[in-house]
């Protein structure tokens, strides 16, 4: 069975984007209860991250549910040895391009051999983290963000490189006009120290279905 974990900060984060922010106060009510969940599982959330790169959430869910039905029933949480075990033609069946194939394969790898700290993870600052993660074929900075929001739930990440967090930035904050990287950082100065927490909610107001990696 899947065990999800919620952030025992959430709720203080909310109260204090609500003070700060004018679009959180708007934001948050609307969507409840509802908050950012991790299953505790390291393997599974980089792969879904890096399965979700470039597609949206709907395109991304459908290949990952294809992609676990080439493995074993028990197909979480995720097996290094089980996703090195396919081949590059089944997991192109599942829509992965040949590209995604190999970097899961390369992410399966490092966690078999023991090559990157996952007892370590808890203790390592977030720089230190991406920066052992990027040197894993196919994780760029994005997907290192992605793994500290829904894997350690870190509450102070500010993925700048993600598309739909300056999408809807543009539409919460400038009617719709486009926004730089910089004018998204300025924006968030007022989230800290819960800029994950503000970012679900902006990913949220563009798409009510919860990310779930």
């Amino acid at each position: 069975m899947t065990i999800t974990i919620t952030p025992q900060y959430w709720e203080d984060a909310c109260k204090h984007l609500a003070r700060r922010d004018r679009v959180m106060k708007r934001l948050i009510p609307k969507f409840g209860d509802a908050r950012l969940q991790s299953r505790g599982d390291a393997l599974t959330t980089l792969a879904r991250s890096i399965v979700g790169q470039q597609i949206s959430v709907k395109a991304a869910q459908a290949v990952w549910d294809r992609f676990l039905g080439l493995l074993a029933p028990q197909a979480l949480p995720l097996q290094a040895d089980a996703v090195l075990g396919l081949s590059a033609a089944q997991m192109r069946e599942a829509g992965l391009s040949a590209r995604k194939s190999e970097y899961l394969h390369d992410l399966s790898r490092h966690f078999g051999n023991g090559s990157v700290h996952v007892d370590q993870w808890q203790q390592m600052d977030d720089e230190d983290i991406i920066t052992e993660l990027v040197a894993i074929r196919g994780i760029g900075r994005w997907t290192a963000e992605m793994f500290l929001i829904f894997h350690l739930m870190r509450p102070n990440v500010l993925p700048l490189d993600d598309l739909g967090l300056l999408r809807g930035i543009s539409v919460n904050y400038f009617s719709g006009e486009p926004v730089s990287r910089a004018e998204a950082r300025d924006v968030a100065e007022a989230w800290a120290p819960f800029r994950s927490v503000a970012t679900w909610y902006i990913w949220r107001s563009l798409d009510p279905l919860p990310v779930d990696y």
